[in-house]
């Protein structure tokens, strides 16, 4: 039987938090808008969590690609989480995926088996979602890479932005925060009991249930949390809209172990990129773990949803019927940046 492999010690940083820069990916990136593309609806002008292409009047194309290196020893988790963090890209856009290709870095020398189970977990995952895994792409690394490009539809008219909050709504979330803290304190020997199968829980977790619950209540503004983390998406949300976001760090859902990590020190590399990208707009008041764990880097994590605040209620209704989570955190108002204390 061939022994199984710790892929976490293959990898320099796991997860959303390997993801580049914010900061220098606008960079990056800026120059190339294409303006006379007019059937497509979403792209970088101003860019969202996937690009959208209209075909025709009713059904318009959601293309996203997302990979990253190991979060977790277990082969097919991390296949699992991986396909689950490309595809909630889809569902964050709210769409629904039909098709996926695998994107493989992997190094010659490690086991077949071990990346079978990879696939394995990835294909159950895309199957999960409503999505067949039907191909890809592999080379030979040194560290060891996985992630899915997804295809997926959406109707022109019920596409959702990060561009489009609006001053009155309220702020929800639909996931714990943390993920990025107890990775790392898992990579450094340091977590609490029970955190690393509570944060593995949440990343394996499609975001399709929370969508098909928010789907009749047309959300304002919806986007994914994950490598730029709370405060990161909550800055390009505002700053895209042309508002302010108010979030409560009292509410701030925290998964076990994460303020416990924080308050210990832990960072990940992320945590300082995402600080010198959001921070410069996000006025804190908030406790030091609080801070870092809005700031914290997340894998697969839930949605940051504005919507009317008249409709928070029945949406909590809603999801609370459903048996699924959901955190009012803040509000959106008149202004600019992000701030981030107490009610």
């Amino acid at each position: 039987m061939t022994a199984p492999v710790e892929l976490t010690s293959l990898a320099r940083a796991g997860g959303c938090a390997a993801k580049y820069s914010a900061a220098r990916l606008e960079q990056l990136v800026g120059g190339l808008v294409t303006a006379d593309a007019a059937d497509l609806l979403v792209g970088l002008d101003p860019a969202d969590d996937a690009a959208v292409y209209r075909l025709d009047d009713e059904t318009a194309l959601v293309f996203t690609v997302d990979f990253f290196p190991p979060v977790v020893d277990d082969a097919r988790t991390f296949g699992r989480i991986a396909a689950a963090n490309a595809l909630n890209d889809v569902f964050a856009m709210g769409g629904r995926p039909l098709l996926a290709l695998s994107v493989t870095a992997f190094p010659e020398e490690l086991p077949t088996e071990t990346l079978g189970e990879i696939l394995a977990g990835a294909a159950e995952t895309a199957r999960e979602a409503g999505a067949i895994l039907a191909g890809g792409h592999t080379i030979r690394d040194d560290e060891p890479k996985y992630g899915l490009a997804v295809v997926g539809t959406v109707h022109p008219d019920g596409i959702w932005r990060k561009s489009t909050a609006v001053p009155g709504d309220a702020v929800l979330l639909t996931k714990p925060l943390g993920t990025g803290l107890v990775l790392q304190a898992a990579r450094d020997g340091r977590a609490p009991a029970g955190a690393l199968d509570a944060a593995t829980a949440t990343m394996v977790r499609l975001n399709r249930d929370a969508a098909d619950t928010l789907r009749p209540f047309e959300p304002h503004a919806v986007t994914d949390v994950t490598g730029f983390g709370l405060l990161g998406h909550a800055h390009e949300t505002a700053l895209r809209s042309g508002v302010r976001i108010e979030l409560d760090a009292a509410a701030l859902p925290a998964l076990p172990g994460a303020l416990e990590v924080a308050a210990a020190g832990i960072r990940t590399g992320g945590d300082r990129r995402n600080r010198e990208f959001a921070g410069p707009h996000v006025e804190s008041a908030a406790p030091a773990a609080l801070e870092t764990l809005a700031y914290d880097p997340q894998t697969a994590g839930g949605l940051l949803v504005t919507l009317s605040a008249e409709r928070r209620v029945v949406v909590e209704a809603a999801f609370a019927a459903a048996g699924l989570d959901l955190w009012p955190v803040g509000r959106v108002t008149e202004g600019s940046g992000v701030a981030l204390g107490s009610p």
